[in-house]
């Protein structure tokens, strides 16, 4: 059984379709890439997932629950780190378990038991104006984590990253996932990041938005350090450009 699925999902805003028909599946531990143009609904659908915005058809389910429409389900992550500049990292961290009515200190010691295993031991007392982008960024996972310990959905949250900072993040983001059982569905325009981080990766498409392809990236985790040199990851590339072009191509679009 899928640990998130979503079935028929369409949306629409001022009388303007924005996805139709979304169906997709999260398995436990994987990593799904949802891959698409700017504008074609991928915050729309996550919004949707999250429970922050009730599709006009279509339903969501959580371990073969339904939640469509019930916000605090999943964890969700957005582009910025959105870390509070005049509060501690711990504090900041925290701040799930305080909403979810935990006293102060107990928040802190809960919080503060990952700060290792999330490469943040040392920067409790400080605040986020003191941290790297990187180091922020894995605040703001934490965070995240907290809210929800089952399934993240991250919406292009390293895309403020440098490249070498960026790659370090994945890595240790995929060995962070398997270390506490976390499932990731992850939005992202980079179809590098999205064929070296993916087990699965969905290409929405359109206008409505909807899934038109799904590829399945079969090199191990965590791929090899010449991979994204390989003939093979070219080849995962060249398929994704060439469906991305095409579509744009049946829509008119120059």
């Amino acid at each position: 059984m899928a640990v998130l699925r979503a079935e028929g999902i369409a949306k629409s805003f001022g009388g303007q379709r924005i996805i139709e028909e979304i169906s997709l599946e999260l398995e436990e531990g994987e990593l799904v890439s949802l891959l698409g143009v700017s504008g074609g609904g991928k915050t729309t659908l996550f919004n949707v997932l999250a429970g922050l915005s009730q599709p006009d058809a279509g339903r969501v389910y959580l371990d073969g629950a339904e939640i469509t429409g019930k916000p605090g389900q999943v964890s969700y992550m957005l582009q910025k780190d959105l870390l509070l500049p005049y509060r501690t990292i711990v504090d900041n961290v925290a701040l799930p378990l305080l909403v979810k009515g935990m006293k102060k200190s107990a928040a802190r010691q809960k919080a503060s038991a990952y700060f290792s295993r999330f490469g943040l031991e040392g920067t409790q007392r400080k605040y986020p104006a003191q941290l790297s982008g990187g180091m922020k960024q894995r605040a703001a996972l934490l965070r995240t984590y907290l809210f929800s310990q089952r399934v993240a959905l991250l919406d292009e949250p390293f895309s403020a990253l440098d490249m070498l900072t960026k790659k370090e993040v994945h890595n240790w983001y995929l060995q962070v996932m398997e270390q506490i059982d976390l499932s990731t569905l992850f939005v992202t325009h980079d179809i590098d990041e999205a064929i070296l981080l993916s087990d699965r990766i969905y290409l929405l498409t359109g206008r409505p938005g909807r899934v038109t392809k799904e590829i399945r990236i079969r090199e191990p985790k965590p791929r090899a350090k010449d991979f994204s040199l390989s003939e093979q990851f070219l080849a995962y590339k060249r398929e994704i450009l060439g469906h991305l072009e095409e579509s744009r191509g049946a829509l008119g679009v120059k």
